[in-house]
């Protein structure tokens, strides 16, 4: 539980820090631009809750895959679930995902964030490394940003590792023992995210 807390946490700090602006295409500068934007905006003292947690949200849709995200999150499933429920379930992911990034607000603006290197895999992902630095009350975090890059012109966040978690693999490992605990039925699953999205 500890680790998908961090996990978590950090995920937000790095929503925290990706504002909806026309960033450098290049996934290392891409990433360092989205940290220096934010720090200058969570600075702002006259940022209201409503407004952090609106930021958030735009975040998430502007720079993150969300729609690759549950898809993977779904597992196997996703190739034999109906259309129309896999619509559903879709939606449903979306509101749990910007629910559980809203429902805990950390103001990180004081962390210091450093990038330290990019490693591109292959014409579609290059992962970012990078690390928040140890404080007197916060030991370094190691994070890594698995940024999408098929069309070059738009890169997205789809994965992040912290301290070698990964939150995507994380998700489907807890969606997967929902749907093994009820017989593989989506609307199960779905019921439960939008329970959690209504809360």
């Amino acid at each position: 539980m500890k680790k998908l807390s961090l996990i978590l946490v950090s995920f937000i700090f790095i929503l925290e820090i990706a504002y909806a602006n026309t960033y450098a295409t290049d996934p290392k500068i891409f990433i360092k631009e989205l940290v220096s934007d934010a720090i200058n905006k969570l600075s702002d003292k006259d940022i209201s809750e409503e407004e952090k947690k609106n930021f958030i949200a735009n975040v998430a849709i502007e720079n993150v895959d969300i729609n690759a995200l549950s898809l993977y999150t779904l597992g196997e499933l996703r190739k034999s679930t109906d259309k129309n429920s896999l619509e559903n379930y879709q939606k449903a992911f979306k509101r749990y995902f910007l629910k559980s990034l809203t429902s805990r607000l950390s103001d990180y603006s004081s962390n210091k964030f450093e990038i330290i290197d990019a490693e591109k895999k292959n014409s579609n992902y290059t992962i970012v490394k990078s690390k928040i630095i140890a404080t007197d009350n916060q030991p370094e975090i190691k994070i890594d940003w698995r940024v999408y890059t098929k069309n070059p012109e738009k890169p997205l966040i789809r994965d992040l590792i912290v301290e070698g978690l990964s939150l995507a693999r994380t998700q489907k490992e807890e969606f997967s023992s929902i749907l093994n605990s009820n017989n593989n039925d989506i609307n199960i699953l779905i019921s439960k995210l939008e329970e959690f999205s209504s809360s």
